[in-house]
């Protein structure tokens, strides 16, 4: 009796055979598409699915991409979900979640390099824009480091904390350390609000507080504590809550 082996098991649940063949050929309708014109015209799901493909090229992933952007809502939605979730999703294991991961890192480069190789500290509106993309649906705290030099030209960016920020969790010392071990003149602080909203808790404001203080000590200024929501922030020195600071134009140079 003579098999064809391109035709293997069965899809999930129908009991039909998988055509590989015709599986090859979607896939790279797919990639040629993506190509010839970027994503313009994918809907969601196809743009997952080729994220899922990554990491397994031969499998596929059209209805697990259905199932995520389901499951989320929206493209965003999967792209930032946490990847133990996406895995409780059927079919996709440790290997689909590859491609979701790559460009999650990927993206996270991308955006420190534009930071660091481009002036941006004209503004908080222009650390927002730089920073939100890389924030925005982040399910805990983390709070970031921006370190400048004696020109706000960017030397650094570091996530120092996470999680529930109060004064037990965030240290001073430990931001004074790491100024110190970049040379910067000055700092910007940023860190999100899950909740979605940027309006500053008591916790928030007694942390400022508190490091501005341990920064003058050394003589390191304190530009901005700025605080990301959804698609919107809360600038402390733009709301006359960091001392000395121009607030003209809600600029912080």
């Amino acid at each position: 009796m003579i098999v064809n082996r391109r035709l293997i098991k069965g899809q999930q649940g129908t009991g039909k055979p998988i055509d590989l063949k015709s599986q090859e050929g979607h896939r790279r309708r797919l990639r040629e598409k993506f190509i010839k014109s970027g994503i313009s015209g994918f809907h969601d799901y196809e743009i997952v699915e080729l994220l899922l493909t990554l990491g397994t090229p031969r499998k596929d992933c059209k209805q697990q991409a259905k199932a995520a952007i389901k499951k989320f809502k929206t493209l965003r939605g999967v792209l930032e979900a946490p990847l133990e979730e996406l895995q409780e999703i059927k079919g996709i294991g440790p290997h689909n979640v590859f491609g979701i991961k790559f460009v999650q890192e990927v993206a996270r480069a991308f955006l420190k390099e534009k930071i660091l190789k481009k002036p941006i500290c004209k503004s908080s509106k222009e650390v927002f824009d730089y920073l939100y993309h890389s924030m925005r649906g982040l399910k805990k705290e983390v709070f970031k480091v921006l370190f400048l030099d004696g020109k706000n030209q960017p030397i650094d960016i570091e996530d120092l904390f996470e999680g529930t920020l109060n004064m037990s969790s965030v240290y001073p010392r430990e931001i004074i350390k790491s100024a110190i071990k970049h040379n910067a003149v000055s700092l910007i602080f940023v860190h999100n609000h899950p909740s979605g909203s940027p309006e500053p808790s008591t916790s928030d404001k007694e942390i400022t507080k508190e490091l501005i203080a341990a920064s003058n000590t050394m003589q390191i200024k304190v530009l901005d504590h700025i605080i990301i929501g959804d698609n919107r922030y809360f600038s402390f020195a733009d709301e006359g809550l960091i001392p000395a600071r121009p607030q003209a134009g809600r600029h912080i140079t």
